[in-house]
């Protein structure tokens, strides 16, 4: 491998280790918030038993997500430095200000929601939790900004002495439309990881027959229902960002499906086994790009002939392999994890018991929902190839000038390394926490916490 894939490698285990834990971040700060809501609403002890434990996994998680993050928004000085001296200017406002929310926002409003039970006021405890659900919203949205700029290049114009790019409309560039698309596919997405989080903890738990198993029903359901409606709404927009794609970069639509030639009335391939055998829905990739079942979707062929006639000479066809298998594991992982949360939900309707083999099930889901979203990310980032701002500039223009293959190799083995000791103790702690009794009903820990009366004789 020379230096180019070296650092696209790098990139990818940064980015995809610090993925795991961005929508689990989303989905679980907005659950806390509505746990909390129906705390208050309703006076249940249960909500509040809840909304402690998932503000407690949102913790671990942010602090796992806030470190990665970091290393991740460095790779654009150390490793692609050309990139970001060229399109600093359109790309670094959606970085700055996306970790100022991230610190100065969530971190500090999560401290105070933290720290501030029994401190604050009802309603102000439940402004701060509120607040690091929308700030994690709002960082998304922004930070996928930035990466739709990369995806179809807007709001920005270059400079002819400098060749630099230069943002002419902040809100145009938050306003792409591929970011419009991206955003709400990104969230449903996330719903669906936080949802099978919990999903798991709360069928393991009401298994173990505690005597808090009756909130680890709720739980359970809960995460069912979370994984169930992120998984329908992950369909319905992504089928809305696949027809937007389609318009901005038609030759990743034509390496989803491996499509050489122009079809009119284009076949989606379910499964594939080489050119000479696969199993075809017919026209559902028109349907797919365009809406339309007779639509002419272009092929790989067509469009690499006027990629080279409009850009220069070479190769603009991305690894086809990856984006083919990609796209059909991720819809296939998400599917598996909705069907299986509806499942859940039926089988435990009513107050019946799960069988043993469905709570065993659910301690594996999350990992369905966790691959779908990477899965994604890896068919949207390879299948760009070679572009790294889509008919601007090329990957190959982007990293660090003097950047060697041993310092790309040495900074990759040391990620790895940290990143997987952060994995265990994620891990170990979020078991910790899934397996410690729920906190005391709140009129146990007033007891506890008021002083004996004094004896008189």
């Amino acid at each position: 491998m020379d230096v180019l894939d070296l650092t696209r490698l790098q990139f990818a285990v940064v980015t995809i280790y610090h993925y795991l834990f961005v929508p689990l971040s989303i989905s679980l700060s907005a659950t806390t918030a509505g746990l909390q809501i129906a705390w208050m609403r309703t006076g249940q002890d249960r909500y509040r038993q809840l909304t402690l434990l998932v503000g407690k996994l949102l913790i671990v998680t942010f602090a796992v997500g806030v470190v990665t993050g970091l290393v991740q928004e460095f790779q654009f000085g150390l490793a692609w430095s050309e990139f970001a001296r060229f399109y600093g200017d359109v790309f670094g406002p959606t970085l700055a200000i996306e970790g100022m929310l991230a610190f100065f926002l969530e971190a500090t409003f999560l401290a105070l929601w933290y720290f501030g039970w029994d401190r604050l006021s009802r309603g102000v405890h439940l402004a701060t939790i509120v607040v690091v659900a929308v700030g994690t919203l709002l960082s998304a949205f922004i930070i996928l900004a930035g990466n739709s700029f990369m995806q179809h290049p807007v709001a920005f114009e270059l400079d002819p002495a400098t060749g630099r790019a230069h943002l002419t409309s902040f809100r145009e560039l938050l306003l792409n439309e591929v970011n419009l698309a991206a955003f709400p596919h990104t969230t449903a997405g996330a719903v669906m990881v936080g949802g099978a989080l919990l999903l798991a903890i709360g069928a393991w738990r009401a298994a173990a027959g505690t005597p808090d198993r009756q909130a680890f029903i709720t739980l359970a359901r809960l995460g069912a229902w979370m994984t169930a409606a992120g998984g329908a709404l992950t369909a319905v927009t992504g089928d809305h960002l696949g027809k937007v794609i389609t318009q901005v970069q038609p030759m990743k639509m034509a390496a989803a499906e491996a499509l050489y030639a122009t079809t009119t009335g284009a076949p989606f391939s379910l499964f594939a086994v080489g050119p000479d055998f696969s199993i075809e829905v017919p026209r559902l990739l028109s349907i797919l790009a365009y809406g339309s079942p007779d639509a002419t979707v272009a092929g790989i062929d067509d469009l690499q002939a006027q990629y080279s006639a409009a850009y220069g000479p070479g190769s603009y066809i991305p690894m086809v392999p990856v984006a083919f298998w990609s796209f059909r594991l991720m819809i296939g992982a998400g599917m598996l994890a909705m069907l299986f949360a509806v499942l859940y939900l039926w089988r435990t309707r009513r107050g019946r018991q799960p069988a043993a083999w469905l709570v065993r099930g659910a301690l594996l889901l999350p990992l369905l929902p966790s691959a779908a979203n990477s899965l994604g990310w890896i068919f949207t980032e390879t299948a760009r190839q070679p572009w790294i701002a889509f008919g601007l500039s090329k990957v190959a223009d982007g990293i660090s000038p003097g950047l060697t293959s041993g310092e790309v190799l040495a900074s990759l083995l040391g990620f790895a390394a940290v990143y997987g000791v952060l994995a265990v103790v994620w891990l170990r702690l979020v078991r910790h926490l899934a397996r410690k009794p729920l906190s005391p009903p709140a009129s146990d820990e007033r007891a506890a916490a008021e002083p004996e009366p004094a004896l008189s004789y």
